[in-house]
C-alpha cells in the first residue's frame, strides 16, 4: 500500500473512527485501525465487534493494500502533525507503515488486515446489510431524537435489552422509545423518503451507538441513510461527508429480544395538567438539585390551581433548603409529587419548546411530560417516596 492524502483530512478521519476503537477486548487487532485503499479512496475502520464505524477520504492512491496499525499512536501522531500531505507507505514484509509528512517521519508496527474483522459495507455489499428496504433520515432531525431519547436508555447491563433504544419503523413513521425502569422516552417523526417499509420492522439498537451516529452526523447537511436487514443482526447508517471526499458509515450489532410495551407505561389520564416556562422550570429543578444530592436526589414538585403556581423543593437535613416558586397554568387538583433531580432535569434539558406540560394523577403515579406544541414526544418519570 502507498498513498498520500491530507494530514487534515486523516485527522478528521481517524477522530471519527478511534471512538469504535476496542479498550477491552484480549484481541490485539481490534485495538487498531484498519487502513486499506478501496476504489480511489482511503478507508478507515474500527471496531469493537458492537459498533463498527467505517469512513472513506480523498487520497492519491499509488499501490493497492491495506494494513492495521495501532489507533491510539497513530492517531496521536498525526494529530501532531503539521498541515501538508502525508504520504504512507506499508511494508508488509515487516508489517510496517511508514508516514512521512514535511520534515517528519515516522515507522510503526501493524498487524496483519488479514485479522482484522470483516466488516459489512453498504458501498460493497447493499445487500448483505439492508437489501431494498432503506430509509432515508434528514440528519438534523435525527440527532435530535436521539438527544430525546437515548439518555433514557440504562447503563446497567443487567438487563441488555434496556441499553438500547427501540427503532420502529412503521406507516411511514420512525419511533423511538428508551427505558431504564424509572423513566420512558418516546420520540416519533414521519419518513419522508422511505423504500420498503411498507410492513412493521422493529429493532433494538445499542443506545451507545445511536448516541456515536448523533456525533457524526451533527452539523451535517447530508442526510443519513439507514439499511435494515430483513433477516439479520446488524443496521446500518450511511451519510457522505463532501468536507472529506467520502463517506462515512456506521454497523451496530442489534440487540435481541422483546423490549417491553412501552404504550402501557405512558398513563391514558391525569388528574392535573400543568403548563410551564420550560426554562424556568429547568432553572427551578437544577437549583433544587443542589440541595437534594445530598438528600437521595429528592426534588418536590407541587401544583396549586387556585394560585396559578407550581413549586420546587428540596430538603437536605444536614445542608438546608430551596423554594423555588413559579407561575403556572394548573388545571385540576392540587399535587405534590417528587422526582429524581437528574431525571428531571435531563428531561427539561432536551425539550426545546417554550413550554412544557406535565400530567399527574397521584402522587405514586408516574409523571408525563409533553412539550406545549408538540405530540411526537412523550417522557415519563416514576416518581419517588416521599414521606409526609
Amino acid at each position: 500500500m502507498k498513498l498520500s492524502c491530507l494530514q487534515e483530512n486523516l485527522a478528521k478521519g481517524l477522530a471519527i473512527v478511534s471512538r469504535a476503537v476496542s479498550t477491552r477486548s484480549v484481541l490485539p487487532v481490534l485495538h487498531n485501525i484498519l487502513l486499506a485503499t478501496d476504489q480511489g479512496q482511503l478507508k478507515l475502520s474500527a471496531t469493537d465487534l458492537s459498533t463498527s464505524i467505517t469512513c472513506w477520504i480523498g487520497a492519491k492512491i499509488r499501490d493497492e493494500g491495506s494494513a492495521t496499525v495501532p489507533a491510539r499512536l497513530l492517531v496521536d501522531f498525526v494529530n501532531g502533525l503539521p498541515p501538508e500531505t502525508i504520504d504512507l507507505e506499508f511494508i508488509a514484509r515487516t508489517q510496517t507503515l511508514h508516514l512521512t509528512c514535511a520534515r517528519t517521519e515516522a515507522n510503526i508496527k501493524g498487524i496483519d488486515a488479514q485479522e482484522f474483522p470483516l466488516i459489512p459495507s453498504a458501498s460493497t455489499d447493499p445487500e448483505a446489510v439492508g437489501g431494498k428496504q432503506r430509509i432515508t433520515l434528514d440528519s438534523e432531525a435525527l440527532c435530535r431524537m436521539i438527544a430525546q431519547v437515548t439518555f433514557a436508555a440504562a447503563s446497567d447491563e443487567s438487563r441488555p435489552i434496556l441499553t438500547g433504544a427501540l427503532a420502529d419503523f412503521q406507516d411511514g413513521r420512525l419511533t423511538l422509545a428508551a427505558a431504564d425502569g424509572f423513566r420512558l422516552s418516546v420520540r416519533s417523526a414521519s419518513l419522508p423518503d422511505t423504500v420498503g417499509t411498507s410492513e412493521r420492522r422493529a429493532v433494538i439498537v445499542p443506545a451507545r451507538a445511536l448516541q456515536e451516529l448523533s456525533r457524526i452526523a451533527a452539523g451535517q447537511e447530508e442526510p443519513v441513510e439507514v439499511l435494515i436487514p430483513p433477516k439479520g443482526s446488524q443496521i446500518l447508517f450511511r451519510l457522505s461527508n463532501s468536507e472529506l471526499g467520502g463517506a462515512i458509515e456506521l454497523v451496530s450489532q442489534l440487540i435481541e429480544g422483546n423490549f417491553p410495551d412501552y404504550q402501557q407505561i405512558i398513563p391514558k389520564t391525569h388528574a392535573t395538567r400543568t403548563v410551564i416556562g420550560t426554562q424556568d422550570f429547568l432553572r427551578a429543578a437544577k437549583i433544587a438539585s443542589l440541595f437534594a444530592r445530598d438528600a437521595a436526589n429528592i426534588v418536590r414538585v407541587q401544583m396549586m390551581p387556585t394560585e396559578g403556581r407550581l413549586v420546587v423543593s428540596a430538603t437536605a437535613a444536614e445542608v438546608g433548603d430551596d423554594r423555588s416558586e413559579l407561575d403556572a397554568e394548573v388545571e385540576g387538583e392540587p399535587l405534590e409529587i417528587a422526582f429524581n433531580g437528574r431525571y428531571l432535569i435531563e428531561v427539561l434539558n432536551v425539550i426545546t419548546s417554550p413550554q412544557v406540560v406535565l400530567e399527574t394523577s397521584t402522587p405514586s403515579s408516574p409523571g408525563v411530560f409533553r412539550p406545549v406544541d408538540s405530540e411526537d414526544f412523550v417522557h415519563v418519570i416514576m416518581p419517588m417516596h416521599i414521606s409526609r
